[in-house]
C-alpha cells in the first residue's frame, strides 16, 4: 500500500513539472517572452529532466512488475487523471482568464469513469 501512495505522490510531482515544462511558456509568457524559442525549449527540457526523476521511480514503485500494487494499465490511467487534475489546478491558479467550462467538467468525469473501469476487477 505504501508503494502505491508513494507512486501516486511522485506522479503528482512529475505531472506538476510536466505541466510547467509543456505549458510554462504560455502560463508565464510575460516572464519568458524575451527568450528565443530554442532557449525556451532547452529550459523545458531541463524541467522535464526533473519530471523524469519523479516519473520513472513512480512507475517502478507502482508497477506490479516491481512489487507495486498497479498494473501498467492502472498506472497509465492514474497518470492521465493526475495530469488533467494538476493541469486544471495550475491553469486556474496561474491563468485566471481561462475558465473551466461545462464540457471540461464532462470530459473530466469521463476520465474518472475510465479510472473506475480500469480498476474494476
Amino acid at each position: 500500500m505504501i508503494r502505491g501512495i508513494i507512486a501516486i505522490l511522485l506522479l503528482v510531482v512529475s505531472n506538476m513539472l510536466m505541466t510547467i515544462a509543456w505549458y510554462g511558456q504560455v502560463m508565464f509568457k510575460s516572464k519568458i517572452e524575451r527568450f528565443s524559442l530554442i532557449a525556451v525549449i532547452v529550459l523545458s527540457w531541463m524541467i522535464a529532466f526533473f519530471e523524469y526523476l519523479a516519473m520513472v521511480p513512480a512507475n517502478r514503485l507502482g508497477s506490479v512488475e516491481y512489487g507495486g500494487p498497479f498494473s501498467i494499465w492502472q498506472l497509465k490511467i492514474l497518470q492521465e487523471a493526475i495530469s488533467l487534475t494538476v493541469f486544471a489546478v495550475l491553469v486556474q491558479i496561474v491563468m485566471k482568464n481561462e475558465a473551466i467550462r461545462w464540457n471540461h467538467i464532462v470530459g473530466f468525469i469521463f476520465l474518472l469513469l475510465a479510472v473506475f473501469f480500469i480498476f474494476k476487477k
